[in-house]
């Protein structure tokens, strides 16, 4: 079994070259907020990337599903934090070298950083050989680092490592301080003054008291007067660091480059698993999509927006779940209703689910089959702007034209309450010729609409309206049901809970 990465199954699947640019959709979806959320602890791992690029394959997808559900084991994926933690102190180190100015301290912070990355791959291949994994990527690389951990170079180093640190620990030297100088020599057995005065006063001890004794700041480094005496102390034991010096010259690129490419690949399962957790705990469900290249039967069951989730979560608040689905002929759904009734979270909602789904995570909801998308496209309102000197029609349609000429019959849009700028009828026109474009093109859609025409237009479209509570239609239910548009806004009733009729707005007008 070969292993290649713990994300990308083959060296196709893997993009060119890394992308520091969302996708133009992320802000629309809220999954800027989304990835953020994710990678805020991780920061030293730069995994925004990993989430700016889908994969292109069913199998490539499954290959990350996989990973994530062994990763769902909570011994295993402990086992992974703890090899991460190790690998953090080496990257720590390093870093920290370059910071130091003296060549020993450079050389003492090396030897910890290799110390560190063999307790790491140690630790790491001891745990994966109990690990029960079904995943082929996890399999795969647990026969590639218990070949590495067993051979010759890497055996090799940790003994080598460990004849080092064991040197240096076991130098003795006598520091003798006299006025301003400072001489050093071989220790020949002195007594330790230190324990003899602690013995000493012991037994005035009474009791805990009050330190009086003046807490000195740690200095961040080496200082020149600790610097100087460990020149002379090596000048002492000159074998003792010269090997240190040929193990640091020896050993510069101690790192295998893919135990490196894992540490922080592992990272992107790792932090959305992390981030979930807590949405999870509040009773809200994930799950693994099948995904299909060719079917557009799409649905989803108990599924919601994992923004709004995580910052309701958050605040200790409910989050309200919807169910959708296409079959057949059917390829539009138009949802409809009163406003602030969750028409667009919705949206957002199913266009999350397929990128999420794309990234082979876990997506929001209980069961979902989804399809394969070759690319996603948003059209959500944007304010106006006056650069390009057109104005909010002029660039509603210069937009969804640019979108309709891209898109292909694998392509997925989400529009948002298109057109608002204009007249009813102007919008309708306008909206009919774009549904029937959309129809042709055989798109996957989700349109949040004010114009319920757009729901009948035939089989491809499916009418979702957003519901109130029957006795109080001024309040909503966040629930999206799949049933004919009914064209109420609520207005009245909305107006009358709130006193803003004409008739009692007149009432308080002065006669």
């Amino acid at each position: 079994m070969t292993f290649y990465s713990i994300l990308f199954a083959n060296p196709e699947d893997r993009p060119a070259e890394e992308t520091a640019v969302a996708p133009d959709f992320f802000t629309d979806l809220n999954l800027d907020q989304v990835v953020a959320g994710i990678t805020a602890v991780k920061q030293e791992y730069a995994l925004t990337p990993f989430f700016y690029a889908p994969l292109p394959t069913v199998d490539a997808i499954i290959y990350r599903q996989e990973i994530a559900q062994d990763l769902e084991n909570a011994a295993l994926k402990a086992n992974i934090d703890a090899f991460a933690e190790k690998m953090s102190l080496v990257h720590r180190y390093l870093g920290l070298i370059s910071k130091l100015y003296y060549q020993r301290h450079k050389e003492g912070w090396f030897l910890e950083a290799v110390t560190a990355y063999g307790d790491a791959v140690t630790n790491l291949a001891i745990a994966l050989s109990a690990a029960r994994l079904q995943s082929r990527g996890l399999l795969a690389f647990r026969e590639y680092v218990m070949e590495y951990a067993g051979s010759a170079a890497f055996t090799s180093l940790l003994a080598e490592t460990k004849q080092v640190k064991e040197a240096l620990a076991a130098i003795t030297y006598c520091i003798i301080i006299k006025d301003n100088t400072v001489k050093v020599r071989r220790y020949e057995g002195e007594s330790d003054y230190s324990i003899e005065v602690q013995e000493t006063f012991a037994k005035f001890k009474q009791g805990a008291v009050k330190d009086y004794r003046v807490k000195l700041a740690d200095g961040s480094g080496m200082n020149h007067i600790e610097a100087h005496i460990l020149e002379l102390v090596a000048k002492l034991h000159p074998e003792t660091f010269a090997n240190l010096e040929q193990f640091c010259a020896r050993h510069n690129h101690f790192q295998d480059e893919t135990i490196r490419l894992f540490d922080r690949e592992i990272q992107f399962y790792v932090a959305y698993l992390d981030y979930i957790a807590a949405i999870r705990r509040a009773g809200l469900s994930f799950c693994y999509p099948h995904l299909s290249p060719q079917s557009k039967a799409v649905n989803g069951y108990a599924a919601f927006d994992l923004a709004l989730a995580a910052k309701r979560v958050g605040e200790g608040e409910s989050v309200v779940t919807n169910d959708f689905y296409l079959q057949g002929a059917e390829r539009i759904l138009v949802v409809s209703g009163p406003n602030q009734g969750g028409k667009t979270t919705f949206a957002r909602m199913v266009g999350q689910l397929h990128y999420l789904a794309r990234l082979g995570c876990p997506v929001p909801g209980r069961k979902a089959q989804l399809f394969l998308c070759d690319r996603l496209f948003t059209h959500f309102e944007r304010e106006e702007d006056m650069s390009n000197l057109r104005g909010k029609l002029q660039d509603d349609l210069v937009r969804i034209h640019a979108i309709l000429e891209q898109a292909t019959p694998r392509s997925m849009l989400i529009m948002n309450e298109i057109f608002a700028s204009t007249t009813l009828q102007d919008a309708l026109y306008l909206s009919q010729q774009i549904e029937a474009r959309i129809m042709q093109l055989d798109l996957l859609c989700v349109w949040v609409t004010f114009i319920d025409e757009l729901a009948s237009a035939g089989e491809q479209t499916v009418s979702m309206v957003s519901t109130v509570v029957p006795d109080n239609p001024a309040e909503r239910t966040y629930k999206i049901l799949r049933r004919p548009a009914d064209g109420l806004a609520y207005a009245m009733s909305i107006a009358e809970k709130y006193g803003l009729t004409y008739a009692r707005i007149k009432e308080r007008i002065p006669s």
